[in-house]
């Protein structure tokens, strides 16, 4: 798996590059915000992005690359404010990680994201699994104003596409499964990112913001206190007051 790594600290590249190594990642790396947009032309598997850089700001880098691409991006950095990682989750990060981390939690990162993103081809369930006939494509859910099409993993509302990064689009799908529903962080944290996941799971509440935010509603994504999170059409009857 080739990654393309864009950081101008040696401190950091260097030790960051050896260990990845160690992994059998193979570590193409550039200094500058702008050669990393064109070493990224070469379509590398996922991109490991500094915000600090010494030409531009790594979320100009990161809306760059989100417009012409939906390579997977996990931002690096010493930011480590809940407000820096959601404009980065916004402009369509599928992680963030802040500085410092060890080089074996970036490992279950780079995974994590990869698996979700379909980054890599999934490995057959069985010895059987080729052979497998692929079921029907579904069809796009419909709630309210919202469709979304997980064949095609488009969003609309109101006949809007939204542009979701593809964690955003797991996230809402796996909400959407069971509408008006509560799911635990959890369960959310096991289904949309990984049952093995390494970090605070403040990055669910940086998603639910984005997603909120980018679904044109808070009342799309609403919180049960304590517990977790569920998807309700906004302005229809809470669960409980239905009959």
């Amino acid at each position: 798996m080739r990654l393309l790594l864009i950081e101008d600290d040696d401190r950091i590249a260097g030790p960051l590059t050896e260990g990845l190594g160690r992994y059998g990642f193979t570590v193409d790396r550039a200094r500058t915000g702008a050669a990393g947009l064109a070493d990224a032309a070469d379509t590398p598997d996922l991109v490991l992005l500094d915000l600090g850089l010494p030409d531009m700001d790594g979320l100009d880098v990161c809306r760059s690359l989100r417009a012409r691409s939906a390579i997977p991006i996990i931002m690096i950095t010493a930011r480590g404010e809940e407000a820096d990682r959601v404009a980065g989750l916004e402009l369509g990060a599928d992680d963030y990680m802040a500085k410092p981390f060890g080089v074996r939690e970036l490992v279950a990162r780079i995974r994590a994201v990869t698996r979700r993103t379909g980054a890599l081809p999934a490995v057959p369930a069985g010895p059987d699994a080729t052979s497998a006939i692929p079921a029907a494509a579904p069809a796009p859910q419909q709630l309210g104003p919202l469709q979304i099409d997980r064949r095609t993993r488009q969003v609309r509302v109101g006949g809007r596409e939204v542009a979701l990064s593809p964690r955003e689009f797991d996230l809402l799908a796996y909400l959407a499964q069971d509408p008006g529903a509560v799911h635990s962080r959890q369960q959310i944290m096991d289904a949309v990112w990984d049952p093995h996941f390494f970090g605070p799971t403040k990055t669910l509440d940086a998603h639910v913001a984005a997603l909120r935010r980018k679904l044109g509603d808070p009342g799309w994504v609403t919180t049960a206190r304590g517990v977790g999170f569920r998807l309700t059409v906004p302005g229809d009857p809470p669960p409980e007051a239905v009959r």
